[in-house]
């Protein structure tokens, strides 16, 4: 008999808890999104910028080591 109560106590809380778990999103929480986008977005550059750079130097190398061996 208790082990019909207690899980009959547990069929009815289960919805109250799942409730509680619905994500609503107040202005700081979606101002934080936009951050961490914010922020991914300037890393991507960063990295585009960085390969872009990289390139540059490789080829300047490859320039001064074709004029060096002249």
């Amino acid at each position: 008999m208790q082990l019909k109560n207690l899980m009959l106590v547990m069929a009815m809380a289960t919805p109250l808890f799942l409730a509680g778990c619905e994500r609503n999103e107040g202005p700081a929480e979606r101002a934080g999104e936009n951050v961490d986008e914010a922020m991914e977005k300037a890393g991507e550059t960063m990295d585009d910028a960085v390969e872009q750079a990289g390139e540059a130097v490789e080829e300047a190398g490859d320039r001064i080591r074709d004029e060096t061996n002249r």
